[in-house]
């Protein structure tokens, strides 16, 4: 079958686009292929700076035929519906169409036939609209083409368009159309600067042939290989190690199409400035990486640049230039941080009381001093220093008003920990400094030294606290403030560094920390607690464990333990994956199912302890007693938080429960005696609530 290539040729696109923009190309042309009834076995599409590539595989030549009936009106109906059935349809006469029998009567039906056209024909009319309306996030227009003002919105000036289809075995048809007065051709071009001619292109392959010979490399993820072997390979035989970067090697794959590698240097004395503004300042300016000496894990004054030419000097010119723009913005920075060095971290926080960190919530100031109250409250919980936790909390957020942070705010935190070591601080303080704002995502790092946790826990429950507080809750869609993220971070906090600390306490002291009072101030923390059952639920998941087994814990009330939640709920998980766990929980449900049904009828609960003088079989006497001395050992286990011990007590229900369902019939036809049996089968499901409420958990 046929295969189709597409390019769309033009000025330079944003590196940061060009990935997204190859996807949608490949999705609208295929998701529109497939509409119009030509299913295709695969497509690919590329993306290099100056164009916008797609291949298609296995296209049939022609759509297929399509028959549809089509009901008319009844026999006998008037000759207006007749004849406004016979123009939908096509047909010329009644005699042509069918007659069918229905319950309400006797109506006409007309066989549609609709014959397929050529695929070249379909793409030639879905190509140009989608090229029209290509969902770029941002784009232009640009000057008239032959005298007409130019129509189209395309990210950079579109300047040739390659459309061919057609079988691997014969020469391909140029797909035929005009887009703001671009004919499709099969033309393409090289390199802009080392092979600009123009490439005559038949079908992908020999067109990502002719491609290579004009020093473009199509594919995205051949340029990031090239790019990093060869940076790899230079820096070691440099007797350096290449420090990997790989939303850099992302971007700078976007910005080139024939990757050269090229080292420069820059004097050693820049190297006094923290290795991570170096690196931020060389990988923000010039978009180049660094190496390190693998003997000490320190920067080396070198840096590695990816250029888009061979340059006739060997690159020496490209480098020249690179280096005079580094040496400048590095010298920026180096003053910057010096600059910095002579203001103490204190000093500057009076300027946070001029500014504001949200409208209902008050200053940054206010806001420092809430963290630094409920870390100083946090502290013992965690086994963290007060004197140290609340002197990490006051100058955890003063770098933000430094001149480094505000030239590269990626570093904020990090350049904290370096002023607070400079100026004497203890290291747990400038540790929490840097630390207070991890985990900022799944693999971010957990801190653990006890003042940064009693820190980055204030933090982000003083986060947590004030937007419920203010009503500005996370929707389905939409997460301004990062709160998820905050979360999140709570859950790795305590699970990671095994803490005991209930939430509910937590978050009453941060809400007697604001000034701001919610309309339902006794409610907020349980709310906000269901909040961080979801979050543990998506975390649990994500490990592979069951979010149902959370739900099952969480029901039982009162849990704002997370440790011991997740503790209860990997028990529970391994006890479910027993037999007795399983068995178990099929007894458990089917007494909650038969109570559920008797409860209904009867309008009642049934409550209370059952009446062992209306025990008449053996079955219900060994239940009575195995619930008796199952809740008694689980309970005691749960008060020593020995879960596992608990589901090991559990297990011991399972025989007796097996055996009442099997010989005892619940709705007896005495009344007391299926009134005892039912508060026998509430027992079963009181008992098994010392550990989780089993109706929660998914069968």
């Amino acid at each position: 079958m046929p295969d189709l290539l597409l390019e769309l040729f033009s000025e330079e696109i944003p590196a940061r686009m060009q990935a997204k923009a190859a996807d949608d190309l490949r999705r609208l042309v295929t998701d529109k292929l497939v509409a119009e009834g030509l299913v295709y076995e695969g497509a690919k599409a590329f993306a290099t700076p100056r164009r916008l590539a797609l291949t298609v595989h296995g296209i049939p030549a022609r759509q297929p035929d399509l028959k549809t009936e089509r009901r008319g009106p009844k026999v006998g109906a008037p000759d207006a519906a007749v004849q406004g059935f016979l123009k939908a349809t096509g047909l010329k006469s009644l005699d042509e169409a069918k007659i069918q029998r229905d319950p309400k009567g006797d109506f006409y039906i007309g066989l549609i036939e609709k014959p397929g056209r050529d695929a070249i024909d379909v793409l030639a009319e879905i190509l140009p609209v989608i090229i029209r309306t290509f969902p770029w996030p941002k784009s232009m227009r640009w000057g008239a083409r032959s005298g007409k003002p130019g129509a189209l919105n395309w990210v950079r000036p579109l300047h040739a368009i390659t459309a061919t289809f057609g079988l691997e075995t014969e020469e391909p048809d140029v797909v035929k159309f005009e887009v703001d007065g671009i004919e499709s051709g099969q033309t393409t071009y090289g390199h802009r600067f080392l092979a600009p001619a123009a490439i005559s292109v038949r079908r992908f392959e020999d067109y990502e042939a002719k491609l290579l010979d004009a020093k473009v490399v199509l594919d995205p993820e051949r340029r990031k290989d090239a790019i990093l072997t060869d940076a790899k390979q230079l820096a070691f035989a440099q007797g350096f190690e290449l420090v990997e970067d790989q939303n850099l090697l992302d971007e700078v794959a976007g910005l080139v199409e024939w990757p050269v590698v090229l080292m420069g240097s820059f004097e050693p004395e820049f190297l006094t400035t923290p290795g991570e503004v170096v690196r931020a300042t060389i990988r923000n300016n010039q978009k180049c990486f660094v190496v390190r000496d693998p003997k000490t894990g320190k920067l080396a004054n070198k840096f590695i640049l990816v250029a888009n030419i061979e340059a006739t000097d060997g690159g020496n010119t490209i480098v020249a230039g690179n280096e005079r723009v580094i040496r400048a913005r590095l010298s920026d920075a180096k003053f910057f941080y010096e600059t910095d060095l002579k203001t103490k971290l204190e000093e500057r926080l009076p300027k946070f009381e001029q500014i504001v960190f949200h409208e209902k919530l008050g200053t940054q100031a206010e806001r420092i001093r809430r963290i630094e109250r409920l870390a100083t409250d946090i502290a013992p919980e965690v086994g963290a220093d007060v004197a140290k936790t609340k002197r990490a909390a006051h100058l955890a957020k003063a770098d933000l008003l430094t001149e480094v942070v505000g030239e590269f705010p990626e570093v904020q935190g990090l350049m904290g920990k370096y002023y607070a070591l400079a100026q004497g601080e203890d290291a747990s303080v400038a540790a929490a400094c840097e630390e207070h704002y991890k985990p900022q995502g799944p693999t971010d790092r957990v801190p653990t030294d006890p003042v940064s946790v009693a820190v980055a826990l204030a933090d982000k429950i003083d986060t947590l606290v004030g937007f419920w507080a203010i009503d500005e809750k996370p929707t389905g869609s939409k997460d301004p403030y990062a709160l998820r993220r905050a979360a999140l971070g709570v859950i790795r906090l305590i699970a990671e560094n095994a803490l005991r600390l209930s939430l509910m306490k937590v978050a009453a002291s941060a809400l007697a920390g604001l000034s701001v009072t919610p309309a339902d101030a006794s409610k907020l923390p349980s709310d906000l607690l269901a909040f961080f059952a979801d979050r543990l639920k998506v975390q649990l998941r994500e490990q592979g464990a069951r979010h149902d087994l959370v739900d099952a814990v969480f029901a039982l009330g009162g849990q704002d333990d997370l440790l011991m939640i997740v503790r209860r709920v990997e028990a529970l998980g391994k006890f479910l994956e027993s037999d007795d766990g399983k068995n178990l929980l099929a007894g458990t449900k089917r007494a909650s199912n038969i109570l559920a049904i008797e409860e209904k009828k009867d309008k009642r609960t049934f409550d209370g302890a059952p009446d062992a003088a209306l025990y008449g079989l053996a079955e219900e006497k060994a239940l009575a007693k195995a619930i008796g001395e199952v809740k008694t050992e689980a309970s005691a286990a749960v008060v020593k938080e020995d879960f596992a011990a608990a589901m090991s007590a559990m297990a011991k229900l399972r025989p007796p429960v097996d055996a009442f369902f099997d010989k005892v019939r619940v709705n007896d036809d005495d009344a007391k005696v299926r009134e005892n049996r039912l508060k026998l089968l509430n027992e079963i499901r009181s008992a098994t609530r010392a550990v989780a409420d089993f109706s929660k958990i998914q069968d």
